[in-house]
């Protein structure tokens, strides 16, 4: 398991450059809200941390995983962004259905970063169970949606 010897929490705010003046979208699903929430609040916080302003962050809620890149499609267009965090969660189930799930998102977001010039980044947990997720969102392994945050500003920097 990649995150098992890794704290996702974990980041070198010195290592990541001056910040001031980005503006960052966050895109958050309210499908398995009990995990998205802490991974949305974790990426707030890492914001935060290393020097953006909450008037630089914006947030949007999607129904599901599903629609994130649309949801951060939009963002992209509609908001002066400099980078964009989808911030998801899907949980295996009895049926194939994660498998679709997963894989739309995953490209869908990939497609997004191929069509535009702001980095997307992928905060989707793609768990076979509950606990995986809890931890992975601020549990044992830390927060995917901190890690997913110190990405976005690397990549929001690297393009300036």
């Amino acid at each position: 398991m990649a995150t098992e010897n890794k704290n996702l929490s974990v980041y070198d705010k010195a290592s990541i450059g001056n910040v001031t003046g980005l503006k960052i979208g966050l895109v958050v699903s309210e499908w398995n809200n009990n995990i998205t929430e802490p991974l949305f609040q974790g990426a707030f916080d890492a914001l935060i941390d290393c020097g953006i302003a909450t008037s630089d962050i914006i947030r949007w809620n999607v129904p599901g995983s599903f629609e994130l890149t649309f949801g951060a499609k939009k963002m992209l267009e509609t908001q002066a962004v400099d980078a964009v965090v989808a911030i998801g969660s899907v949980i295996r189930g009895e049926t194939s259905h994660f498998d679709y799930v997963c894989s739309a998102t995953a490209q869908g977001i990939k497609d997004l970063n191929v069509q535009f010039n702001v980095p997307v980044i992928f905060c989707v947990l793609t768990d076979d169970n509950l606990q995986q997720s809890i931890d992975r969102s601020g549990g044992k392994h830390g927060n995917k949606g901190t890690e997913a945050a110190v990405a976005a500003l690397k990549m929001a920097l690297l393009g300036k």
